[in-house]
């Protein structure tokens, strides 16, 4: 089941859904209105291989928790996905079992390939 995981209320995740196919065949899931589960965070895990790889370093959460100064393990990063939405670096797509995280123009392209 191929899907995507953003935030509706995100200017960035908008203008990428904008590009995508018309018949894409994605399930789209508003990590806001329904909070990734355990499980999906899991699937995100072992498809990319690090909850870090996940993370959103750029969220203001990060920044105002002062999380930059700490040392933060896998387990910590698992935590504050869990915890709050906005630390999921996205959009993450999961399409045909294989993950893009995040709007970098590189991963972008490559799922516009991979829905052609």
């Amino acid at each position: 089941m191929n899907k995507i995981f953003y935030l509706a209320s995100c200017d960035t995740c908008r203008k990428i859904i904008k590009t995508l196919p018309k018949d894409n065949n994605l399930i789209f899931h508003d990590i806001k209105q329904d909070p990734i589960s355990i499980e999906e965070l899991e699937q995100m895990h072992q498809l990319s291989g690090s909850y870090q790889a996940l993370f959103s370093k750029k969220a203001q959460l990060y920044k105002s928790m002062d999380l930059k100064n700490k040392s933060l393990t896998e387990s910590d990063y698992k935590k504050y996905l869990l915890e709050h939405y906005t630390f999921l670096s996205r959009p993450v797509f999961i399409i045909n079992n294989k993950i893009y995280i995040g709007n970098s123009q590189k991963n972008i392209n490559e799922v516009l390939a991979v829905l052609k």
